[in-house]
């Protein structure tokens, strides 16, 4: 089966907080994807609840005796509905998702739960959005799920070819696009936006820094057992249970992935719980500090926090800079942006921003040829030298692209918000960076450390304060 990963990121105003997210087709119509479960023999019945009908299934059965159902509400979320086929559907997405990461699969009826539980979460943000007014334009939504194609290293039509073999329609794939552009709005709106850090504060992390003798980067693993916000004593000790049977499978022996899939409430729940690397000092100071205590494979007790009940799962760790001197690789990179507009399409930015390159490749001068040509006059002028730069700098389209490259080599034409680049690099170096940017990187760091919990809180109270009627049960 053809692996399509899609990695998509924003403007400059969505760095902080790019899209997460990564889209897997899911396998093609008969794979027999959410209808065979690991470990059972074809034909096999598949533990707890079997999926709804699949389309057409009624008009292929021998004619029925009575009714037959077609499709059903599982859930009601304020005014809208989620049917029991758009909910197969995203099981089938995350089963395919799951076994590509090898993740044991939970039994039917947990899987199920949890999917739905994601799909409502994700319905209240979309609602939000829309009636606070954050729209996503067909404009905004073709250049980037042309950049997902340029991304994957196909054309448009190729991407579409690839998605609709693995049983994804396109519009519907466009669509998902545009849900989770959305999310990453509002989150950006009503929780980045918000997150104030003092001057103060920046004094006491510089400090602390400076005092530490080695800066520790942590891979994690995380299950979040959510406590909703007017919960009483009872339910409050329910969810302590929930989150201490975790932790004690976890300690165990399960499989962590397996129990995240099955027990938490956080937004990567469904992808095992896996968090990646993190700085320790990019780590909320209550995962912080119970992890300096952890030894790689160890699993934690019960932590709480505002948002519920936390366990973590320490996969590894590993030493980085020394001293708190926030020592960061620099790079000193020059690039020509041919952008695109209302009078320029697409294929005529391609079109000339590949001759561009192929005079430079041919031997032209790389700042004569931006000098005459850059449509970004701020660099221009500078024969499009960008300085010396940073991570997080620049849009991630253009750093990955810009970090792949050996000294002096010329990209392949680059797709960022801002249109089409070609991107050499010219110097790099190690440089403990200036006092300003110290500040700079710290506030950042702190706002990074405070915005995961701060988004769990607030989709938590999104959450609460919504109508959802459950009837997944009515069989």
């Amino acid at each position: 089966m053809t692996r399509i990963l899609v990695a998509f990121a924003f403007a400059l105003a969505l760095a902080a907080a790019p899209v997460a997210a990564q889209f897997r087709a899911p396998a093609a119509p008969g794979s027999g994807v959410g209808s065979q479960w690991p470990g059972t023999a074809p034909g096999q019945p598949a533990p707890g609840p079997a999926p709804g009908p699949a389309p057409g299934a009624a008009s292929r059965a021998a004619p029925a005796r009575g009714p037959v159902l077609i499709d059903r509400i599982v859930a009601i979320v304020n005014k809208d509905v989620i049917t029991q086929r758009d909910l197969d559907e995203r099981i089938a997405l995350v089963i395919t998702q799951l076994r590509r990461q090898n993740t044991p699969l939970p039994p039917a009826e947990v899987l199920e739960r949890q999917v739905l539980e994601r799909m409502i979460t994700d319905r209240v943000q979309v609602q939000f959005a829309l009636e606070t007014g954050v729209r996503i334009d067909d404009l905004q939504l073709d250049r980037t799920v042309g950049m997902i194609a340029e991304q994957n290293r196909m054309s448009l039509a190729d991407f579409r070819r690839a998605l609709e073999r693995e049983g994804v329609p396109f519009d519907k794939f466009r669509e998902d696009i545009r849900r989770e552009i959305m999310i990453s709005r509002l989150k950006e709106r009503e929780v980045d936006s918000k997150i104030q850090i003092g001057e103060s504060e920046i004094d006491n992390f510089l400090q602390e820094a400076a005092a530490a003798p080695q800066k520790v980067e942590y891979n994690i693993a995380h299950i979040l057992v959510g406590v909703p916000e007017s919960a009483s004593p009872e339910q409050i000790e329910a969810r302590r249970k929930r989150a201490q049977e975790a932790a004690a499978r976890a300690q165990g022996g399960a499989d962590f992935a397996q129990l995240a899939v099955s027990y938490s409430d956080a937004a990567d729940a469904l992808a095992g719980g896996g968090m990646g690397w993190r700085a320790q000092d990019r780590l909320p100071e209550l995962f912080a500090s119970a992890l300096a205590g952890m030894k790689p494979g160890e699993v934690s007790g019960v932590l709480r926090s505002p948002a519920g009940f936390h366990v973590l799962k320490l996969v590894d760790r590993r030493g980085g800079a020394g001293g708190g001197t926030m020592v960061v690789e620099q790079t000193h990179p020059r690039h020509i942006l041919v952008r695109v507009n209302e009078v320029v399409s697409e294929a005529d930015a391609r079109r000339k921003i590949g001759l561009l390159r192929q005079r430079i490749v041919d031997g032209a001068n790389f700042a004569e040829i931006a000098r005459l040509n850059s449509d970004d006059t701020a660099s221009a002028s500078r024969g499009g030298d960008l300085g010396w730069v940073v991570p997080g700098d620049l849009v991630p389209q253009f750093e990955d692209a810009m970090n792949s490259l050996k000294l002096n080599e010329v990209s392949e034409p680059v797709r960022t918000p801002f249109g089409l680049h070609i991107i050499q690099v010219l110097e790099r170096r190690t440089a403990d960076v200036s006092g300003d940017r110290k500040r700079v990187e710290a506030r950042k760091l702190l706002r990074e450390r405070r915005a995961d919990e701060a988004y769990q809180e607030w989709v938590r109270q999104l959450r609460d304060r919504a109508y959802v009627e459950l009837r997944l049960d009515e069989r």
